[in-house]
This record gives C-alpha cells, sequence and structure tokens, in this order.
C-alpha cells in the first residue's frame, strides 16, 4: 500500500523563522516579529498556524487550529473525491454471440459512453474458440463500428492469452 506524504502543519512554538506574514481572519495585519505574532495570537487565545512556508516571510494565520484541521480534512476529502477518474464498464461479449444480443449490449455501451464512462470489451475464447480468433475480432469490430458516432477506439483490439480486449472511450 503506497503511504501518503502528509504535510507537517507547525503551530505556535513550533515555528522557528522570524519574522513572518500575518492574517487574521482573511485581514492581513502585516509583516512582524515573530513574537509580537506569538503575543497577539495569545491575546485572541487563538493559535498561531504557519499555512505557507515555503515563501519568504511565512505566511501564518491567528486561527484555532481545531477548525483549521477540520477545513483542511474536508478540502482533501472533496480534491479526492473529485479527481476520481473515468470509470471504465466493461461488457462481456462470446465469440457465438447472436446479432440481438449484439444490438443489446451495443445499447447498453452506448448509454455508459453517454454518461461519460469509458467502456471495455471483453470477449473470452472458450474451447476450441481460439481457434476462430476471426470471428472474435469480427464480433468486436462490428461493436466498435456501431458505436463511432459518440465513441472513439482508445486500445485497439488485442488478444491477451484467451481474452479479447478493446477500450472505448467518448468523443471529445
Amino acid at each position: 500500500m503506497k503511504k501518503e506524504k502528509r504535510q507537517f502543519t507547525r503551530v505556535n512554538d513550533q515555528i522557528k523563522v522570524s519574522p513572518v506574514r500575518v492574517v487574521k481572519d482573511g485581514e492581513q495585519l502585516g509583516v512582524m516579529p515573530l513574537e509580537k505574532a506569538k503575543i497577539l495570537a495569545r491575546n485572541a487565545k487563538l493559535d498561531l498556524v504557519e499555512i505557507a512556508p515555503q515563501v519568504k516571510p511565512p505566511v501564518c494565520s491567528i486561527t484555532d487550529y481545531g477548525k483549521f484541521r477540520y477545513q483542511q480534512s474536508i478540502k482533501e476529502k472533496d480534491i479526492k473525491q473529485k479527481s476520481k477518474g473515468a470509470e471504465v464498464k466493461e461488457i462481456r461479449l462470446s465469440p457465438k454471440i447472436a446479432n440481438h444480443d449484439i444490438d443489446t449490449k451495443t445499447k447498453s455501451a452506448r448509454k455508459f459512453i453517454k454518461q461519460g464512462k469509458k467502456v471495455q470489451f471483453n470477449l473470452l475464447f472458450k474451447g476450441r474458440d481460439l481457434a476462430h480468433k476471426d470471428t472474435g475480432f469480427a464480433v468486436v469490430k462490428r461493436m466498435a463500428e456501431s458505436l463511432e458516432d459518440v465513441a472513439q477506439v482508445e486500445m485497439k483490439p488485442k488478444l491477451d492469452g484467451r481474452r479479447l480486449i478493446c477500450r472505448l472511450e467518448p468523443k471529445k
């Protein structure tokens, strides 16, 4: 499992760089020595939180640290939800599929593509079907051609063991 690098936020006495730019409630208080900023935070019964340590001088905010962490977690969760990649829907086929079944599978693929999802066709060769690969390629090619108006081929049909895979993505 991949470990995330968690950015460490310095608070109050953990901040060592002086001078700092101080912000309170979205209003800039200006650049001041670190000790003066700590005194302002204590008088307001809040914390001095380093928001942007990479800039010169570092930006610190006078705020409640618990509230700050809560807002950060909400932002991270929101970013995670929005960064979800394009979902891939899988449609399984066989080389001996009937024409009506191809039409039905094409309709469902069209519905997925209109929703903005990618569609992957998986055609599995069973038993001696592998001797007639051309029929499998013909089925996948027919489905891709029938969806040309709404989708484009992302991954051309290729044989992977006993499985023939082809992926379509919505047209831009």
